[in-house]
């Protein structure tokens, strides 16, 4: 089963911000913005959603202003072959945006698709738990007895479960889950992206004219063909080379070079639209609110997609620090079963993150952020 790289969740959480935090501006897509995007209970009925606001006099503020920091938000991203008979979902991306208290400042980093972890017993999928790779989750969370169909929407709650054992987080405040339609689109409706390959990078799915490669089961891969290459220096990027260029991990650094491009990517898909004025545009803004909602499901706790974007109207692309934490591979008995991270370094990471003090941990870790140029 191939690996496709699709998540951008927080995309929504700034992308709406070029309207520059005017509450006009918001209050003009919000009706579009929240009736287009999907949203369901990621986190399960255990979890008591967000208190609603308080009743003000006239007149209100705006819908999200009384959202505060600290913010936690879990972006799990899925494959999407739920076209094909006994389809199983993976986690094929892990990653949590922290905003910092005042609301002006975040921090972007990745879980391995293939880290070692403890996934608790699961009764709506009949799981009864087992220490495995973190992309089981989704997939052992998203059997629905009884069916041979899966649901991602009850995996993401295996996933945020294991995720918020591994890190202390003990409750995230919205959650995203990303699936493959619908991404190009969202791509291709900002005009591209424009960003920095840090490396060389040949594909090993797509040819140079943008078809896929010819499967091939003895082959390197299983695939063969011409391959597209990345070469490194400043690009442009349409849909389908983004991510195709995110993507591979049988490239120098392997899978922490994957999510390092993912957050890159990201970055550029936030500086590409903090750059254009939807309002402005109105045929723009109604293709990228159609590929947003045919690409992520969203839980706000009981908040809309647009309170969120109220309230991190003063994060701007340049406020997102991208932090990249070491691992290694498992190798017990000769046999490969997962990655670790670095017990520290993580351990300091998520400490810090729990106590809203990232710009601290950052400054003595200079070497884990990510210096993109876009």
């Amino acid at each position: 089963m191939t690996r496709r790289f699709r998540w951008i969740a927080v995309v929504i959480g700034v992308l709406l911000v070029l309207a520059a935090g005017s509450v006009v501006a918001i209050n003009l897509v919000r009706d579009r913005v929240d009736g287009a995007i999907p949203q369901a209970d990621l986190f399960g009925p255990g979890e008591s959603p967000s208190a609603s606001p308080s009743m003000s006099p006239s007149p209100s503020p705006p819908a999200g202003a009384d959202i505060t920091g600290p913010l936690n938000i879990l972006i799990v991203g899925i494959d999407t072959r739920e076209s094909q008979p006994g389809w199983v979902p993976h986690a094929d991306a892990v990653m949590i945006l922290h905003v910092a208290k005042d609301l002006t400042s975040a921090y972007l980093t990745s879980l391995p698709r293939d880290l070692v972890v403890e996934i608790p017993a699961f009764a709506p999928a009949r799981f009864g738990g087992e220490r495995s790779k973190l992309t089981h989750a989704m997939s052992y969370g998203s059997r629905v007895p009884g069916s041979n169909r899966a649901d991602p929407r009850q995996g993401f709650q295996l996933v945020a479960t294991a995720v918020s054992r591994y890190t202390g987080i003990a409750r995230f405040d919205a959650g995203a889950l990303i699936t493959f339609n619908g991404y190009r689109k969202l791509i291709d409706a900002l005009g591209g992206v424009d960003l920095y390959i840090d490396q060389k990078v040949v594909s090993i799915h797509i040819q140079p004219d943008g078809k896929h490669r010819k499967a091939c089961g003895r082959c390197e891969h299983g695939y063969s063909g011409p391959r597209v290459t990345y070469a490194k220096g400043q690009a442009h990027l349409v849909g389908w080379q983004a991510l195709d260029y995110a993507r591979q991990r049988y490239t120098a650094g392997s899978d922490y070079a994957r999510q390092r491009h993912q957050r890159q990517l990201i970055k550029a898909m936030l500086v590409k639209a903090a750059a254009t004025n939807l309002l402005t545009d109105p045929a723009a803004l109604d293709r990228i609110v159609t590929a947003l909602g045919s690409t992520l499901i969203v839980d706000g706790r009981g908040r809309q997609p647009t309170e969120f974007v109220y309230a991190l109207r003063n994060v701007s692309p340049a406020g997102i620090t991208l932090v990249g934490l070491p691992g290694y591979g498992l190798f017990p008995g000769g046999r490969y079963i997962g990655e670790a991270l670095t017990g520290s370094v993580q351990a300091g990471y998520f400490a810090a993150l729990r106590a809203d003090r990232l710009d601290a941990w950052v400054t003595a870790h200079p070497a884990l952020v990510n210096a993109i140029r876009n």
